[in-house]
C-alpha cells in the first residue's frame, strides 16, 4: 500500500485534482468579487471592514495556490496553504452549522455552491485527508 501512495502518478493525479478545485474556485470567485463578498459576510464571523478585503485576497490566494499544484512549483509550501485554507473554511463551515445558519458555503463563488452542512464538511476532510497524503508522500519521494 505504502508503494501505491508513494507513485509519483498517483501524486500527480492528487495534485493536479486538488489545484484545480482551487484554480476553478478563485477564478469563480474573482470574477463575482461582489457575490464572494457577501457569502463571507453570511457567515458572521468576520468585522465587516475585513470582508472586502477577504473577498478580493482569498481568490487570488487560491488560484496561485492552485497553479503551484498543478505545476508542483514549491510543492510543500503550496499544499500546507491549501490544507490551512481548506482547514479555516471547514471550520467557518462548522461554526455556521452549529450556529443554525441556513447559508450557501460560498466554495465555488457564483458557480455552484451548496448549503454548509455535514456533506461539506466531510467532502472538505476528505480533500484535506489526501492534501496530507501528498504532503507527506511528495517529502519521502524527494528525498
Amino acid at each position: 500500500m505504502k508503494n501505491f501512495l508513494q507513485n509519483k502518478y498517483l501524486l500527480f493525479i492528487i495534485r493536479f485534482f486538488l489545484g484545480f478545485l482551487f484554480v476553478y474556485a478563485g477564478i469563480e470567485k474573482i470574477s463575482n468579487p461582489q457575490f464572494f463578498a457577501q457569502t463571507i459576510s453570511n457567515y458572521k464571523l468576520l468585522p465587516d471592514f475585513l470582508i472586502n478585503f477577504s473577498a478580493v485576497i482569498l481568490p487570488w490566494i487560491e488560484l496561485v495556490c492552485g497553479f503551484g499544484l498543478i505545476f508542483g512549483v514549491n510543492l510543500k509550501e503550496n499544499i500546507t496553504i491549501y490544507i490551512s485554507l481548506m482547514g479555516i473554511f471547514t471550520l467557518a463551515i462548522i461554526i455556521s452549522l452549529i450556529r443554525g445558519l441556513d447559508i450557501e458555503c460560498g466554495c465555488f463563488g457564483s458557480g455552484g455552491s451548496t448549503k454548509v452542512g455535514i456533506i461539506k464538511i466531510l467532502e472538505n476532510a476528505g480533500t484535506i485527508v489526501v492534501a496530507c497524503f501528498v504532503l507527506i508522500f511528495h517529502k519521502q519521494n524527494s528525498k
